[in-house]
Formats: structure tokens, sequence, C-alpha cells
């Protein structure tokens, strides 16, 4: 029997380009994983993490990309395995946090770059890029943002007073870091305290290790359901991982950077996907893609504008006692004029 071709007109379009070859893969790979792996060797005390815990990240981080990646290609929501992670590592080396938070920068933060990869060589598969283009570009792009970031953080480390200090910061000033201090928190919490004494036989939360239990059992009944009900399509549209990860992004975010997002979710992905379908299947996916790129623009052009200048733009938005509570940030520890600290 003839092996039938299940082939898209975009992969037969995109057939005209030569493609990337597994080389130049292997290559990036051979040259970037000893790096790591020697700075554990060489700055041992400082990063705390052995080299066999690097392995143990990059191990892992290859092991998830895949699950991660089939519910992201699905769903658009890239689920974090770093809880796992960091819990895993917390068991194996106790008492050292900043070998927590190397895990999680080395073990999660490939998984997301690669993900983030395959994304943009998806959209340019859909805009019918050459992949090799698309390579190139990630690669310059990766190196020019990578030594941006180091430059522009060693400026702002030396140059901003007090910065990421809530203790001596004005309570107005926009340099109180939320993100970077949630991640060295939970660092702290699942290293320095390490999840034996939180789990543990006499820890305070040791009844909360169940709900990994939970986690693994709730999609079942879904599953189970589908299979009674096949007729039911909206049974099977239910999924656990998406419904359960869609809390893990709310710290350190404020409520109206969360009803923003659900208000464009519920406009572009219910409304305009139940009546202009047409139009959904051909933009959406870009809009997506325009939106965090003009979110990343408008920053960059706003700082070296504006704030580089010391001009301060003066409205409703900006205004957190004209938002009240919805403006407060959710993460631990943050203090902001008008909103409770949450301890």
């Amino acid at each position: 029997m003839k092996k039938m071709k299940l082939e898209d007109i975009h992969s037969q379009l995109m057939r005209s380009y030569k493609q990337v070859p597994q080389w130049w893969y292997l290559v990036l790979l051979i040259g970037s994983v000893p790096l790591p792996i020697l700075m554990s060797f060489v700055w041992k005390e400082q990063v705390q993490l052995p080299w066999w815990g690097m392995l143990f990240a990059f191990g892992m981080a290859w092991l998830v990309t895949l699950p991660i990646g089939v519910i992201q290609a699905t769903t658009n929501q890239q689920l974090g395995y770093d809880v796992v992670g960091q819990i895993t590592i917390g068991y194996l080396l106790p008492g050292k946090p900043i070998a927590n938070l190397i895990y999680k920068i080395y073990g999660r933060s490939s998984v997301m770059h690669s993900l983030s990869f395959l994304a943009d060589l998806k959209l340019g598969h859909y805009m019918k890029i050459p992949p090799r283009c698309m390579f190139t570009a990630q690669l310059v792009g990766t190196l020019v943002s990578g030594t941006v970031n180091l430059i522009v953080g060693w400026w702002m480390l030396e140059s901003i007073e007090n910065i990421c200090d809530i203790k001596t910061l004005h309570p107005d000033s926009p340099w109180t870091c939320p993100k970077f201090r949630f991640v060295f928190d939970i660092s702290v919490i699942w290293g320095l305290i390490g999840p034996e004494k939180l789990f543990g036989q006499e820890g305070t939360y040791r009844n909360l290790i169940w709900l990994f239990l939970v986690g693994v059992v709730l999609p079942v009944p879904v599953w189970i359901l589908s299979k009674i009900f096949p007729d039911k399509k909206w049974i099977r549209m239910i999924n656990v991982p998406i419904i359960s990860y869609g809390f893990a992004g709310m710290p350190p975010g404020t409520p109206t950077n969360i009803a923003t997002w659900i208000v464009v979710g519920i406009v572009f992905n219910y409304f305009v996907f139940k009546y202009r379908k047409a139009w959904w299947k051909r933009y959406n996916y870009v809009l997506s893609a325009a939106l965090d790129a003009g979110t990343a623009i408008m920053a960059v052009l706003l700082f070296f504008a504006l704030g580089n200048e010391g001009i301060v733009l003066k409205w409703w938005g900006s205004e957190l006692d004209h938002c009240s509570l919805a403006s407060c940030p959710t993460a631990p520890g943050i203090a902001v004029k008008g909103c409770p600290i949450f301890s």
C-alpha cells in the first residue's frame, strides 16, 4: 500500500529552502554545555552547584522539553517545571540557595529559550522565511541581547543607588525589581530553608506535598468522561494543566495586568475565534507576536526617550492611587505607597 503523504501547503512551499543542517545544532550544544560545567569547577564556592548538578539540570531540561512543547504548541501556554526541579535539587543540595538559583537558571531557561526558538521557527514557517535565515537571526539576536543585558545590568547595578532594596528606595521608585526578588525568594525557600523542613514529617506544609499526586490524578476523570460521553466536545477541551498553570503567572504581576490579559484573551480567542474565524486563522498568531514585540520595543523607546532624560508622564494609568488596590503587587515583600505588604 502506498504511504500517504501528510504534508500541508506550508510544508510544501518551505521545501524550496535549504534546511538547517543537524551539525549546526550539535556545534552549539557541544560549544555551550562545557562552559557552565567549567564554571562549576572554577568558581566552585560562588556557584555552589557541582558539575553533576549542571548535568542534572540539562538532563531534566532535555526530558521535559518535548511534553511541555506539545502543550505549548496546542494551547500557546508554556508550562514550567521549575518548582519540581528546585524541590528536587533542594533535597539533593540542602542549605545552598545560590546552587538552587543556578539550577533554575540553567534548567528552566534552557527549556524556555528552546521553546521560544521553536515558536519563532513556527512563525517563520508560516511566514515562509528561510530556516537558515531564522537560525542565523536567532543566534545573532541571542548574542546581542545577552551582551546588552550584561552591559546594561552592570551599569544599572553600579549607577542606580539602592537598586532592588525596597527598604531604602523611595516609595515611588520603579527599581523595586519584583520579578528578580521573587526568583531569589523562592531560591531561598527551596535552597536555604529546603523542602525537607517545609514538607518533611515535622514541616509546616507537609500536607501540601499531596497536591503533586492530586495534579497527576486530576486529568484522569476528564479523560474518562470524554470516553463515556464522546459526543460532548466541551469535555475534551478541559485542559487541567493549563487551568492549574493559570495561577502561576499571577505573581509578581498586578490585578490590572492580569485583567488586561484576561480581556485580550477572551476577545481574540473566544469572540473573534467564534464570529470571525477566517481573520483569527490568518492573523491571530502574528498578532500575538506583534503584541510581545511591540511591548518590548515601546519599553526600550520610553526608557531612552523619557526615562533616560528624567521625563515623567502623568496620567491616570500611571497613578497607583487612582487604581487603588488594583495596581498593588501580588508578590510578597514589595513596598508600594497605598498598598498592603504581603508577607
